[in-house]
Formats: C-alpha cells, structure tokens, sequence
C-alpha cells in the first residue's frame, strides 16, 4: 500500500491555499495558509504551451487574472506577464487589495522552491503525458509527502501508469463506484495504492460523507478528506463522522475546531 501523509490527524488543508484571504493558487496565498497553521496545501496545475507546469485551477485565465483565454495558449514569459491578484476580492468586489501587487501565477517548481518541508495536494487539471510526466518528475524529487489528484479518471489512470508508487486520491467514476457499492450493501473498491477520498459532503441529493462511508475507508487503509469547508459548524459536524481532513479556503477560522479535535483525540488516546 502507498502511503498517503503522515502524523496527526484530522489534518488541515489549505485549498488554494487560503483562497478566502488572498488570490487563490498564487504564492501569497500559500503563505497565508503556511501562517494559519495548515498541514497540506491544496493546489491545481496546468500545463502552458512551453510545457510549463503552473500553479492554476481554470483551464482559462478571466477568473483569477487580468489576461483572458486559455492557459495552454500562452508560454510561460507570457502568463507570467499577468496580474494573478486583479479579480479577487474579499467583500464581495467593493476592494481590490491584490491588485497591481505583482501577483503572478507561480510555476510548481517555485512553489516546491519556497515551500520543501509542506506536504501537497496537487490536483492534475490538464490531460497529456507531458503533464503527468512533469508532475510526476518533481513528486519524485520533493521532500515533503506529495498526493496526486485528478477530477477525470482519464489523467487519475495516467497518474497511476507513469507512477505507481505515488500516493493518490480517487478520481469522480471511482467515488462513484464507492459510494454506489456502499449503497448496494457491497464492500467498496478502492484502487490499488489509493489512500484517500476527497469528496464534498454530498453530491446532489446523494450524501457522500457518512458513518458509513468513512468506516468504509477506514477499514481499507484509506482516509477522508472533505471540501471545501469554512464553517466551524460543519467541520465539527464532519469530523464527529470521523473525517481525517479539512479543505478551507480560511484555515484561520477552521484552524481552532481541528486543534480542539486533535487535542480531545490525544486525551482519549
């Protein structure tokens, strides 16, 4: 079995970092999150047309930058040139704080660079050999526990045949072959190697997180990650299932209900 990370739980992941505090995937906003107590960051990449690997969640830039159509279009000299703080804002667009700061969207490799000891949850956005490839060649240089993430079975399958030894998540199809053995009264698959599911609570009308469902995954070695949640309430909620993780755009508010869990875990231990 791979293994996933390691040390205490429930674990605090960063979901873009500190996405609710600061532009979302870009390097002040995993600073953030570094100084709010997070224990993994959560980030996206794509792939530019030079083959680049950036640190970004849209497959088009009009969201996040001040640039517009599609990342694999541009090289990396030409993305870099883009304002990665122009769109985000805090109180609902009255205030642009990033603006004009010289926030660019970072390349992976400075984000390994800065960050070496901080555990990742890298989410492959983009199909292609040549991206997994990248991605796979710096998980395996890397110092801290990487995860690799994919939405699409496609790439999560590419993940697995360029590196079978790197730790992965479930991809969409394999949650839903999960659950929906779960609720056939069937024991679930889990791939081979996988060690968690990131899952939101429900999907739907179909409750994706449950008693059930997280002792499923426990009983096969796997962990339950839950996003994206920022609000104390619901986290609490969450980790009473027994959820092993958190994923938050604002690590400062949940950061108080996963240390209160951690603390009442080693009482009871």
């Amino acid at each position: 079995m791979r293994i996933g990370f390691q040390g205490a739980t429930p674990r605090l992941f960063g979901h873009r970092g500190a996405a609710g505090v600061a532009p979302e995937n870009t390097l002040p906003s995993f600073r953030r999150a570094l100084a709010d107590g997070v224990d993994v960051f959560e980030l996206d990449v794509h792939a530019t047309r030079d083959g680049e690997v950036v640190v970004l969640h849209d497959p088009t830039l009009e969201r996040t930058t001040d640039g517009a159509g599609p990342v694999s279009a541009l090289t990396f000299a030409e993305l870099s040139r883009l304002d990665a703080g122009h769109r985000f804002s805090a109180d609902g667009g009255r205030t642009f704080p990033f603006r004009g700061q010289r926030v660019r969207v970072p390349r992976l490799a400075d984000l390994l660079l800065e960050f070496p000891e901080v555990p990742l949850n890298i989410e492959i956005k983009s199909e292609g050999s040549a991206i997994v490839a990248a991605v796979v060649r710096m998980v395996r240089a890397a110092r801290a526990p990487i995860v690799l993430a994919a939405e699409h079975d496609a790439i999560m399958h590419a993940i697995r045949a360029a590196a079978p030894e790197v730790p992965t998540s479930l991809a969409t199809g394999e949650v839903a072959a999960f659950i929906g053995a779960l609720q056939a009264g069937e024991s679930p698959p889990l791939p081979e190697g996988a060690v968690a599911l990131q899952i939101p609570p429900s999907f739907g009308d179909v409750t994706l997180v449950s008693a059930a469902s997280v002792a499923a995954a426990h009983a096969l070695g796997a962990e339950i990650h839950v996003w994206t949640i920022n609000d104390p309430a619901e986290a609490r909620r969450l980790l009473d299932l027994g959820c092993d993780g958190i994923m938050t755009d604002v690590p400062h508010v949940v950061r108080p209900t996963i240390a209160e869990r951690r603390a009442a875990n080693r009482v009871v231990t």
